[in-house]
Parts: structure tokens; sequence; C-alpha cells
């Protein structure tokens, strides 16, 4: 079985009165106020009605359909009638602005979107004459042309995610079939203390769909398993241990950023009301991860991953043990080669850190990956180059085989487990004509994990006193062209940026400059106008 309809077809049929998705009512759902509980079979048949609709409008294999539906049940729905007919998914972040909406769906060229009714009139007029919108339970329009409606190889594509990386626009990265499958068997055959059963599993998640984390190893693993998807619309620490002792969750995924904010939580009987076997909960901070085991009782599973390498080239801390306090990422999966690299491309030593090379064994060696960048087979060769995926993080092993993480060499930053272009954001700054130049940077963060930091050259001297207004005026401009995750949560206005002898950004000394701002507290601190945006969005 090599895709995720397939998968669910075998267990629709094997186990149809076993629960496939819930929420439970303490989760608060805003478009489900009681919850929701729903079987396989429940699910299979309204999957059937949709791909018998799909089929009837002429889409199939080839096509592509945009969904901004969250973390619905319809979601879901949609994504397996689609994979069913061969057609694949545009899954779209609902903080999106309009211009990175767009973009998205240019590079796509998807026909279709089908949207949550609460963002219909927004969304009806978005790409007129070129993408029809509709709610989800609408009538599907007819595909302008005619594609075959029958489930697709293991190499055809399944979803286009898109990705930061480290230029201005995102990559769209086309996934296969077989790289869902692929990252569902690495995540559901861990072991260690991430042993899974047969049809008993419960997974709660509140990471988006639109990422491989949540649809790859939650949603796709626990169709392997036959196990249940708790799909939150997001993370509410009020309610996070009332929605997984109710769910009866036995496995949570956790990003950096929720640790940190549950420890800040007074402790209730509630934390320890669960039946969790484990957190995975990539990027968490080591003293945040010793401190959550020992007040929940919960052990965390560190791991490492792109949306490139899916679950081909993937690391996991559940079957080892290392020193409490470091940054371990765990063991290489079998089947996954690895180089550690100097600047020159040489083999490091052991213990010393180099850029993380990776790809698959065997005769194919991106078997499992990424199948490339859409429409940038240069950025796709550059990735590949010398029959290795350059994969921009910095690490090091030990004399065991365990990795560690050490730091991020391309520029990003990683928010919240998202991953930011910092020439992204500086596109965004640039369109204000008040600012004259900006170098963006990433500055470490408690609860976040990183937050951007922003230096601004301004048009014009800014006097001290009125710094703050500037910035906040600067901040709220460019939250018209970017999400709000993507907007400084610091700025620090300076005379001129700090260049190279060829005129190029001295990022290393950028990065080292807002440290010390931060560290002496002389930026300007955005953080809660990013929030008060976040909540006007």
């Amino acid at each position: 079985m090599h895709s995720p309809y397939l998968l669910f077809q075998h267990q629709s049929a094997l186990r149809p009165q076993a629960t496939f998705l819930l929420a439970p009512e303490s989760a608060h759902l805003g478009y489900a106020p009681d919850g929701f509980c729903y079987t396989y079979d429940e699910v299979f048949q309204r999957v059937e009605r949709l791909k018998q609709a799909f089929a009837d409008a002429g889409y199939g294999l080839g096509s592509r359909v945009a969904l901004l539906l969250e973390n619905r049940p319809e979601f879901f729905d949609y994504w397996l009638a689609l994979n069913a007919v061969g057609a694949s998914i545009v899954p779209i972040n609902p903080d999106l602005r309009r211009d990175e909406l767009l973009f998205q769906l240019d590079m796509s060229e998807a026909p279709l979107m089908v949207v949550i009714a609460e963002r219909l009139e927004e969304m009806k007029d978005i790409k007129p004459g070129a993408v029809a919108v509709i709610v989800a339970g609408d009538a599907i329009p007819p595909s302008a042309t005619s594609h075959d409606p029958r489930p697709g190889g293991p190499d055809a594509e399944c979803a286009l995610l898109f990705t930061s990386g480290s230029t201005g626009k995102p990559k769209g990265c086309i996934l296969s079939n077989i790289y869902f499958v692929t990252i569902a068997e690495w995540y559901t055959s861990q072991g260690g203390i991430a042993e899974m059963g047969e049809g008993c599993e419960v997974a709660l998640t509140p990471l988006p769909m639109f990422h491989m984390n949540a649809l790859g190893c939650t949603a796709v693993g626990m169709i392997m398993k036959g196990g249940a998807i708790v799909p939150l619309d997001r993370f509410h620490a009020s309610t996070w241990w009332a929605s997984i002792a109710e769910s009866q969750a036995t496995i949570i995924h956790c990003l950096g950023v929720i640790p940190a904010i549950l420890l800040q939580l007074p402790v209730t009987t509630a934390e320890r009301s669960h039946r969790v076997k484990f957190a995975l909960g990539p990027g968490v901070d080591a003293r945040h991860k010793i401190e959550f085991e020992e007040r929940y009782g919960i052990p965390i599973v560190e791991a490492w991953a792109m949306t490139e390498t899916g679950g081909r080239a993937v690391t996991t801390t559940a079957a080892d043990d290392y020193a409490p306090g470091l940054r371990c990422i765990g063991r290489p999966r079998l089947g996954m080669q690895f180089r550690i690299a100097d600047d020159k491309g040489a083999d490091v030593e052991i213990g010393k850190p180099g850029e993380l090379l990776v790809r698959a064994a065997g005769e194919d060696p991106r078997h499992g990956f990424f199948s490339g960048y859409l429409k940038d087979e240069a950025a796709t060769e550059e990735a590949w180059n010398g029959g290795w995926f350059h994969t921009g993080d910095v690490v090091y092993a030990d004399e065991k085989g365990l990795l560690y993480f050490f730091d991020r060499k391309k520029s990003i930053v990683r928010r919240s487990g998202e991953n930011i272009a910092v020439l992204e954001v500086e596109a965004a700054l640039a369109k204000d004509p008040g600012v004259k130049a900006s170098a963006v940077t990433p500055v470490a963060d408690d609860l976040r994990g990183e937050e951007v930091f922003a230096f601004i050259v301004a048009d014009r001297p800014v006097s001290p006193e009125d710094e703050a207004a500037a910035a906040a005026r600067i901040v709220e401009a460019a939250g018209s062209h970017i999400a709000y995750h993507k907007l400084p949560g610091y700025i620090v206005f300076i005379d001129r940026l700090p260049l190279s002898s060829t005129q190029k950004l001295q990022r290393g000394e950028i990065k080292a400059m807002a440290a010390r701002a931060i560290e002496e507290g002389t930026a300007i601190d955005l953080r809660k106008l990013k929030a008060s945006i976040r909540k006007a969005g």
C-alpha cells in the first residue's frame, strides 16, 4: 500500500468502527463546541462520496487543489478523496497575508481552493477567473482539463508543501505518496519509549496540517497503525491537559515552545491525569526537557528531519540514552547515510561540528526524499550537490553514533517550529519608504526558541524618544505583507549595516550584535505588538 488513501481504505475495512478522528469538548473548538468523534467507516463513506464527485468533475492525476480547512475533519475528507483520484493538495496556512497566498496559488497553479465557511467572503475573489473558491460541502466545479481519476503510484505527487529555506520566497516542496508512507513507517517503528501498538494509539497534535510533522507523522502514522487522531486547532495552554485527559491521548506532539509555556503554569492535578506514553518534541530546549519530564512524567523524544528529507533521512532519541542537558537529536534511521562536513566538503572528526549531508542508502540516493522544488530545478540540484542533500544544519557526532544539534547554517529564524527566511522579512521591510535598509537575524527566545530581530537603517534620523513609535509603525506596516509570526519581535535603529569588502551583509556579525543588544536591553521589544497583530488578523 503505497499511498495515504490505500492505507486508509485498508484500515477502514479492517476496523470500521474504530475511532479515526476525535476532539474532546474541553478543546473548546469554535466550530465544534461539543467536540466530535468519527469512526474510520464514517470518514470513509464521506471520502468515497467526495472521491466520486471529484472524478465526475474531471480531477485526477496531475491535478492540484488548495485546501484552507485548518485542522478540521473536512481537511481529512478532502485530502484522502483527492489522493484517491490521484490529485495533489496544497494545504494553506490560514495566517498567510494576501500577497503570500497569491504567491502560493500562482506557484502551484491550483485551479480550485476549498475553504472553511468563515473565509469564503475574503477568499472568493482572491484570483478572479483563475481560482474557483468553494466552501467544504459545496458542489465541485468542473476542471478545465480532464484528468484520469485513479490512485497514483508511489512516485505520484501527494502534496505540495511550502518551506522557507534560505531564499526570499518560500519553495514548493513536491512530496510523493512514497514520501508520506516512508515518514509514517519511520514514525511508527522508532521503538524504545516510542513503541506503538496496533489499533490502540491516540495521537494528539496542535500542529498544523500544512506541516510534514502533522500530515506525515501524526495523520499517516495513525492511519498506518489504525489509531485515532486528535487534531486541535492550535495550542491552548489553558485547555491542554484537559484535552489530553478527555481524549485519552497516548501520544502528544509538541514543538519547543509548548513545554516552555506549560512549565510556567501553576501545578494542577489535571497535568498528571493522563495516559501519555511519550511526546514527540523536536527542538525542545534541553533545560525544559529535563523539567518537563520530571514534572509531568512524560518522556520527550527528540528528533530531526526536514520537509525535504521526510522519513528517509531522520533521527530519533527514542531508543537511546544520552547525557541530560545536551541537544541530542538522536540516532539516524536505518538506511540513512550521512556525512558531517566542513566548509570545504571534507569529513570532520568525531565531536567536531560540521554541516550534515544526507542521502538514502541503495541505488537511488533520493528515494523517499522530496521529489524536488516546484519550478526550480536549479535549486533542487544545488541542494543535491555532489550526490548528497545539503541540510544547512550544523551537527556533531559522538562515539556512540548519536548526533547533536549545534547551529543552523542557513539564514533562517526557527520560531515556534516555523522556518522564517530572513530575506523574506527584509523584503517586506523594504516596502516601507521609511526604511532605507534592514538586516534580519535570529535571536534566542526562551518561549519560541528563536525570535525575529531586525536592524533598521531609517531614511532619516530617528530621535531616541521617537524610536519606539517608529519601530511599531514599521512592524504594523510590514504586517500587511507577511504573516504575524514573521514580523520583527525586536528592532534596533542603526546608522549603517556591517558589510564585507564585497558589500555583502556580514551575517555572523549581525547575529552577534543582535545577541548583545538583547543582553544589554537596548533593543525595542515588539513581541506584545506582534501578539496584538495576530489577534487583530
